[in-house]
């Protein structure tokens, strides 16, 4: 199996695979997207008898870009474009959940600080303000009063670049402390983890601690359908306890699992690279 794995800076992530794929003998080559250029109707060179190619940009824009021309050069990638389009945007993420009919946080969108804070007020306090395309838990702000409500929509009016101008607004979950995140290949679960924090947000970016998490019959159908919701691959599922149930905030698409492999008596680069052998054999 020949992968090319495209990234612009290798992590502790992208070592764990490159480890692994070498291990078994299969050919990589590693494609540094900042160096490439991208004609719209010739692959680079660089995709030369790629047999799949593995997703792992850092910045959103190239990933999705990327992989569009990915799919036009018909290489095969994962993730697909597709796929990165719906995980990449939160407001498509919502919706593609919302019309999977996967339990999410009711969610509304507006695009004047007025009407945001209307959405604000009706949500009643607190709730949950987001950057439409973001990671790792930046630029996340829990809205406590009015008062805070029109201070944060104002700064994000004054930022001048468009996506903060799409005012995402959120419920507040009130979780016990932690979520969860399982990373699953095409809707089937390989590990998960809880994600702890004192602090509202848990992300293990953030510090939280994380610890396995056992999946039980329940989270592995929500996560199967998450995955079919935009176009399966491998995603991050993210996950917040409500009560008796759950609630599915989010799917990532360039998924970091560094994390996860970390606390779990498993191993997930092997399993990562089980399912790519197994989809490149299925390719005709």
């Amino acid at each position: 199996m020949h992968v090319g794995l495209l990234y612009s800076r290798i992590r502790r992530d992208e070592k764990l695979l490159l480890s692994e794929l070498r291990e078994r003998d299969h050919e990589v080559t590693k494609i540094d997207v900042r160096k490439e250029q991208f004609n719209i109707s010739e692959a680079p060179e660089a995709f030369d008898d790629v047999d799949i190619a593995i997703d792992r940009c850092l910045a959103t824009s190239r990933s999705k870009y990327v992989t569009r021309f990915l799919d036009a050069y018909d290489v095969p990638v994962v993730n697909t474009a597709d796929t990165a389009e719906l995980c990449a945007d939160k407001v498509k993420n919502s919706l593609a959940l919302e019309a999977a009919g996967v339990p999410t946080p009711n969610t509304e969108v507006a695009f004047t600080t007025d009407s945001a804070l209307e959405t604000i007020e009706k949500f009643g306090y607190p709730c949950v303000l987001k950057p439409v395309i973001g990671s790792w838990g930046r630029l996340m702000a829990k809205v406590d009063s009015r008062s805070a409500a029109e201070a944060i929509l104002e700064h994000k009016a004054t930022l001048g670049h468009y996506e903060h101008k799409v005012f995402y607004v959120q419920e507040f979950v009130e979780k016990p402390g932690r979520d969860i995140r399982v990373v699953a290949t095409d809707g089937e679960p390989v590990a998960g983890m809880t994600r702890s924090s004192d602090h509202w947000l848990t992300n293990a970016a953030k510090g939280g601690e994380v610890n396995e998490f056992d999946i039980d019959d329940e989270v592995a159908e929500l996560v199967e359908r998450a995955s079919d919701a935009v176009g399966g691959g491998l995603l991050g599922i993210d996950l917040m306890e409500t009560g008796d149930s759950y609630t599915v905030h989010e799917v990532n698409h360039t998924v970091e699992f560094k994390a996860l492999d970390s606390c779990v008596d498993f191993d997930v680069p092997a399993a990562i690279v089980d399912w790519l052998e197994t989809k490149v054999e299925a390719t005709p």
